[in-house]
């Protein structure tokens, strides 16, 4: 199976050939090859022809570096939407329709910082009209991004507003149901409706609101934080034949755990979380700048053990 098949095939529920594997992000791109992914920050003041040959660049070292990790999907970060789809373009140009190409895609409420903490609670109680106003519009522009970049040939989306804290989300699962689940929901219905994959992500503990994000019809969730205590057995067991699986190796681990506790975190879940299909090997966030890049190789060398079907 190409890379895209086999990403989709899990995605579908379905068993690949092996256990297909993506990070939402790859910090490490300067420690594995040298080189460091584009932000539009770069592109500040580059003439158009400039702006070009960047983006072209940068195509080249995004298949570059999952090509050398054996990643089957991309995920395109930190360009505005026009960039991203000038980079889609590239990629396609460079490697025809062989990779699954991913782009962040949320417009739902996340936890917001302290001041818009007060802010959204006060709201809920005091003005919950202009807050279904606010998330109305916040949808409305996910969507309209979403859709476009599906014509521009992405292949899905991560939607990544974070819901939980390690105790749990970040209102009530009630409020969550009124504020959040609807509008989530139409996303999806949205990009599936146009052909594309949507994977929901969000750390901490979702155990709680999870009924509620099955129900808004993803085709996976990302991250099942382990460091929130999300089993990712108990998850295949209540929900692996409705959505698919992403995650669960343990980001804390790999940064401060001794090797054996990393090796058996990546174990663990490709031991649960394999059989039957619908699984898709990753960290349960991503592997961050200042994380040895041998942690993360350390990870991928188990995945190469044991992903085979």
């Amino acid at each position: 199976m190409t890379p895209k098949e086999r990403f989709l095939c899990a995605l579908n529920l379905g068993i690949p050939d092996r256990v297909p594997t993506f990070e939402l992000e790859f910090q490490l791109s300067e420690e594995l090859c040298g080189k460091r992914f584009l932000t539009e920050e770069d592109l500040k003041n580059a003439s158009p022809k400039e702006v070009e040959r960047k983006i072209a660049e940068n195509a080249e070292t995004l298949i570059e570096v999952y090509t050398r990790l054996e990643h089957d999907a991309i995920c395109v970060q930190y360009l505005n939407e026009a960039h991203q789809i000038e980079t889609a373009k590239r990629l396609h140009e460079l490697s025809g329709d062989r990779f699954a190409i991913l782009a962040h895609g949320d417009g739902t409420f996340a936890i917001p910082d302290g001041n818009g903490l007060e802010k959204l609670a006060v709201a809920m109680y005091e003005d919950p009209e202009s807050l279904h106003q606010e998330a109305a519009d916040m949808m409305n522009s996910a969507i309209r991004h979403d859709l476009a970049l599906l014509d521009a040939g992405y292949d899905g989306f991560i939607l990544c507003s974070d819901y939980c804290f390690n105790q749990g989300p970040f209102m009530s699962p009630k409020m969550f149901a009124e504020f959040v689940t609807p509008y989530l929901a139409e996303i999806i219905r949205q990009i599936r409706t146009h052909g594309g994959y949507a994977i929901k992500h969000t750390d901490g503990n979702i155990m709680p609101i999870i009924d509620q994000l099955v129900a808004a019809n993803p085709h996976a969730l990302h991250s099942l934080d382990p460091m929130a205590g999300v089993d990712i057995a108990e998850v295949k067991r209540l929900y692996g034949n409705k959505v698919a699986l992403c995650g669960n190796v343990h980001c804390a681990a790999m940064q401060t755990g001794t090797p054996e506790q990393v090796v058996a975190s990546a174990e663990y879940c490709l031991t649960h979380a394999k059989p039957g299909g619908g699984y898709i090997f990753a960290t349960s966030n991503i592997p961050f700048k200042g994380l040895p890049l041998n942690r993360y190789l350390l990870v991928l060398d188990v995945w190469k053990r044991m992903r085979d079907y």
